[in-house]
């Protein structure tokens, strides 16, 4: 089932903010995140905000043909509370979820609701991530046709017996296929999602979906590590023994083999589990994460962060919708991060980038740990940024709990 909400200060029934928070918005860049929690199935490790058809039933308000409804009803209330000086939105990121069960004409009519609210900026990215097989070449087209100009497809793996292990849906070699598609529809930008370490995978399992996802040519590939969360299936399954539980070891050894096959193909890592062919390509929408811009969650469960004030909305498809059917914020809590919160938050994102971090934002106690970390070859101080090595991100959880005090 998915995972629970932290716990958090009451939010205002209107939603609104407080007068420190909306004195950023003018001049911070803005994103919107459009949640979409209906998929098909539920993959066993994915502990995401999600639900099949049999989970929602026949829940008032938690219709898929009714669900753009509310999440237009969200964005009208964000465009309340942020006010007259908002900027123009920089990025949109449609996930889930599978974001295109619903048809392409619904994820347009929210993209629409955006520009006519907030207005787009002229080289707006609007991304929708996709499982490859909820997607054909006509609904790829109305997609673009609606503004949409990048696609992230679910691969996972091209082995058949890891996916069995993952409850993937999809078949192999129809990611790569849905990759084509999208760029003959006129999508700009297009990426596979890859994840490793999958109980039973191999090396060579691995490097089968490297090379697979390389050949497809998108312009950007993500490869994340496997987290076995608790309350899954795939947790339950290792806890009774039926698959081995995942190791770190091996972990690493797919990760550098990761770096080693997309950095030959001319991929650049531009974040720990990202990569692309260049600076076009990166996912300018997460950045904007990584960074500490606002942004504005729609959708339930959805969080949001904007001005040191970060929210989360009310879990279930029903209850959200039920709560702006009366005009209420659908938040079910917030809180107000201290300066310090915010400094230490900007270390754990900004360390993920090769763009590293200031090192002015450290305190003079953790800067004076720095020649420690660079002898066991984990940062690179001799740039004007602090920026991980190789070996660095591997271990950049580590790294943060070294640095910080």
């Amino acid at each position: 089932m998915p995972s629970t909400l932290p716990d958090g200060d009451p939010v205002p029934p209107n939603g609104e903010l407080p007068a420190a928070a909306l004195a950023s918005v003018p001049r911070t860049p803005l994103s919107i995140y459009l949640h979409v929690p209906f998929c098909t199935t539920r993959c066993g490790y994915c502990d995401f905000n999600t639900y099949t058809a049999t989970e929602l039933g026949d829940a008032p308000g938690a219709s898929r043909a009714g669900y753009p409804d509310a999440v237009v009803a969200e964005l009208d209330l964000a465009r309340r509370v942020l006010g007259d000086q908002v900027p123009q939105v920089s990025t949109v990121f449609v996930g889930g979820g599978t974001p295109t069960l619903l048809p392409a004409d619904d994820l347009g009519r929210m993209l629409a609701a955006i520009r006519d609210r907030f207005g787009l900026a002229a080289d707006a990215e609007v991304t929708t991530e996709s499982n490859p097989e909820s997607i054909d070449p006509t609904g790829l087209r109305r997609l673009v046709d609606h503004g949409f100009t990048r696609i992230s497809f679910g691969m996972q793996s091209v082995r058949p017996h890891v996916l069995r292990v993952l409850d993937r849906v999809h078949t192999p070699g129809r990611p790569q296929e849905a990759v084509a598609e999208a760029k003959q529809a006129g999508f700009a930008h297009t990426s596979l999602d890859l994840i490793y370490g999958t109980p039973g995978e191999s090396l060579e399992d691995w490097r089968a979906s490297l090379v697979a996802a390389i050949a497809a040519e998108p312009d950007h590939i993500s490869a994340y590590s496997l987290i076995v969360e608790p309350g899954t299936r795939l947790a339950a399954r290792i806890r009774r023994g039926e698959l081995p539980m995942t190791d770190e070891d091996d972990l690493a050894d797919k990760y550098e083999l990761a770096e080693e096959l997309l950095s030959a193909a001319g991929y650049r890592n531009y974040e720990i589990s990202n990569w692309s062919t260049d600076p076009a390509g990166r996912c300018r929408h997460n950045l904007a994460y990584w960074h500490g811009a606002n942004w504005w969650g729609a959708g339930p469960g959805a969080h949001s962060h904007v001005g040191g004030v970060r929210w989360w909305n009310v879990k279930h498809p029903a209850g959200y919708a039920a709560r702006l059917g009366r005009g209420a914020s659908p938040a079910q809590a917030r809180e107000i991060l201290t300066a310090d919160q915010q400094r230490v938050e900007r270390v754990l994102l900004e360390l993920r980038l090769d763009t590293g971090l200031d090192p002015g934002v450290l305190t003079d106690r953790e800067r004076s740990r720095l020649p420690g970390l660079h002898a066991r070859g984990l940062v690179d101080t001799d740039r004007d940024q602090l920026v991980l090595t190789p070996a660095g991100r591997l271990l950049a959880d580590g790294v943060v709990r070294d640095l910080l005090d």
